[in-house]
């Protein structure tokens, strides 16, 4: 057993390849071999987001505050508040991030196939974002 006690975990910024805008990290968990889950509390500042991105083994975000926008390639965005669960399938291209003028929070368990959570593609544009 393993406690991890608030705070020591040092946070980061979100890198900038794979966001736009504030975007801090705070790791919460890396499951050791043979486990494969990974979580952190993600805080993006209004209008900041990720970019478009899929997960081999798919995503589940649990908003903790604020107000955001999710979108699955091809598919309009849809607000994400509070209390709200996203589960993201295996594969499927999609981007998440606050509102334009909100603070959204959240927290993203994903596991790892091969040592890889995510494969990361092209930023999510201003003109998709304002869509």
């Amino acid at each position: 057993m393993e406690i991890r006690k608030s705070g020591s975990q040092p946070s980061g910024q979100g890198p900038e390849d794979y966001f736009s805008g504030t975007v801090r990290v705070d790791p919460l968990f890396d499951a050791a071999e043979p486990a494969r889950a990974s979580g952190a509390h993600v805080t993006f500042e209004p209008g900041a987001r990720t970019a478009w991105h899929a997960h081999p083994l798919g995503q589940t975000l649990i908003i903790t505050g604020g107000s955001g926008w999710v979108q699955k390639l091809g598919e309009p965005m849809q607000s994400i508040n509070p209390g709200d669960v996203v589960s993201i399938l295996p594969g499927e291209k999609h981007w998440h991030g606050a509102s334009a003028s909100t603070a959204m929070s959240h927290i993203a368990i994903q596991e790892k196939s091969n040592g890889v959570a995510a494969e990361w593609m092209e930023k999510v544009s201003n003109e998709q974002y304002g869509k």
